[in-house]
């Protein structure tokens, strides 16, 4: 048998539609439930329906009166506060398409963004990095605090196959892609509700990450809003220690986290009393088994873990109604149809291939913005390629392989090495480099760069990367080595970059 798994057709997308009308369809029918609050050991600033949708819907008010224009492209530098959430429904509102980044992008990188999108707009907190003289409005966090008591915008309905907003994430070229999503993507995330969650109404979901993280964004905010629930997220500056205390004394009933944050959490000695808490989420990387086991021990709940990326948000995973069988990521959640493709098509149950999701499938992305070519090279026939490799039994459970390419994990970050070797390229003492992810420990990884070129203090060459990489994009160890492992193309064998690693520190 062929290793596809049909989970049936998705429910179609009502039309007209609008994603942030779909988010805030709640407000009017549950005015006074607090849809947010964002907590800390102080206390909590929380935020009920009627006042998130007023804050949106006037934010949008506000940006079409500073002269945007339906279409146009918003490029959003703001930090970990909740002016983060409310531009972006405040932009998708009113047909603008927001462009979220990570405030821990540099300058540098910004402004090649800048360069590929030609923003009509920043959005922009004064203290994230951001390119002084790009000859685009700026519109600062004070002024959009101003907007949200502005009369509220009607939402823009229209085609929900129309682009509602754009992420990035690295391209396997070294160069990041700006990955174009409709208005509907927020749609085919109700496929997440039951097959991942186990979502409703009455739960207090508190998510790790923070607000200007794309998991953050949807599993955080926008899935809980979409249905009636209530979203906790800790303030800028809470330790991850402090979560456990946060978990209970808000009676957190679901808690989503990348893998690290548990690790992290579980390797501090304290009792973890969570008696509201029925099962945490984990993604954006692969969790071990040690740390699923481990969490089980310490509060008695399980983690449900959940496979995807950003061109398709995910569509495997464990979840209540069916767990995850022990070795593998789960099952495609209903109305998903996945596959797993070898060079004539799908291979056979139990064989490897590249695991691929449908064409079809709602949440897939509109493709990558201005660069065609790259979209095409993903696509195979019916089915868009994730890259990832993988193998299929014949409950549709699909147990994972690893990557195909390079492509590095950084705290649920996927890093292409090209990127991070271009950056490292300019430093005038390194001749040439190879880039890599090393696991220093169980469910910890590092990116470790190694050059050819004058000795250089690794002090310096921290201080540079940090000038141009984001913090999560810099590697935290450099080998000098007299020559890189190459083949006989000569080109870099990264993977042969790790047992140099492991000979010289002693791992097996």
């Amino acid at each position: 048998m062929q290793a596809i798994f049909d989970m049936g057709p998705p429910a179609p997308c009502p039309r007209p539609f609008n994603m942030a009308a779909h988010v805030l369809a709640h407000a009017a029918d549950l005015p006074d439930k607090v849809a947010l609050s964002v907590i800390s050991q102080d206390g909590a600033d929380s935020w009920t329906y009627a006042r998130l949708a007023a804050a949106v819907r006037g934010t949008g008010t506000g940006l079409l009166a500073a002269g945007f224009q339906p279409g146009d492209i918003l490029l959003m530098r703001l930090g970990n506060t909740v002016d983060f959430p409310l531009a972006y429904l405040g932009a998708i509102a009113v047909g603008l398409v927001p462009v979220p980044t990570s405030s821990q992008l540099t300058a540098v990188e910004v402004t090649k963004m800048v360069a590929q999108l030609s923003p009509r707009g920043i959005l922009r907190d004064p203290r994230v990095a951001c390119p002084e003289e790009t000859g685009l409005p700026v519109i600062d966090t004070a002024a959009l605090a101003m907007m949200r008591d502005l009369p509220p915008c009607d939402y823009a309905m229209g085609d929900p196959d129309r682009l509602g907003y754009i992420i990035y994430t690295s391209g396997t070229s070294g160069i990041p892609r700006a990955v174009m999503h409709a208005h509907r993507a927020i749609w085919a995330r109700r496929m997440m509700h039951q097959g991942w969650y186990g979502l409703g109404p009455q739960d207090r979901l508190l998510h790790a990450g923070a607000f200007n993280w794309t998991y953050t964004l949807g599993t955080g905010l926008m899935d809980p809003w979409s249905v009636g629930a209530t979203a906790l997220i800790p303030a800028e500056g809470v330790a991850i220690e402090a979560l456990p205390a946060l978990l209970a004394d808000h009676q957190a009933t679901i808690f989503a986290a990348a893998p690290g944050v548990y690790r992290k959490i579980l390797s501090h000695p304290m009792t973890i009393d969570l008696p509201a808490l029925r099962h945490g989420l984990a993604a954006g990387e692969k969790l071990s088994d040690r740390v699923r086991q481990h969490w089980n021990e310490a509060t008695g709940t399980p983690i449900y873990e959940a496979y995807g990326m950003s061109e398709c948000s995910t569509f495997i995973s464990g979840s209540p109604a069916h767990p995850a069988a022990p070795g593998t990521l789960g099952r495609p959640q209903d109305g998903r149809r996945v596959a797993i493709l070898g060079p004539d098509g799908p291979v056979g149950l139990g064989e490897e291939g590249t695991i691929a999701v449908a064409r079809r499938d709602p949440g897939l992305m509109l493709g990558y913005f201005g660069a065609e070519a790259e979209t095409a090279a993903r696509m195979q026939g019916d089915w868009f390629l994730t890259g990832d490799q993988g193998m299929m039994d014949a409950d549709g459970q699909i147990t994972y392989l690893g990557r195909a390419d390079d492509m590095m994990n950084a705290g649920g970050y996927r890093v292409s090495p090209m990127e991070v070797e271009a950056a490292l390229l300019t430093h005038p003492a390194i001749r040439e480099v190879g880039v890599t992810d090393i696991e220093v420990k169980e469910d910890a990884r590092i990116i470790a760069a190694f050059y050819v070129g004058d000795a250089v203090d690794e002090a310096d060459l921290k201080a540079f990367a940090a000038a141009c990489l984001a913090r999560y994009k810099q590697p935290r160890v450099y080998v000098r080595l007299d020559a890189l492992p190459s083949g006989a193309n000569g080109k870099i064998l990264r993977r042969a970059l790790k047992p140099i690693y492991e000979a010289r520190h002693g791992q097996a």
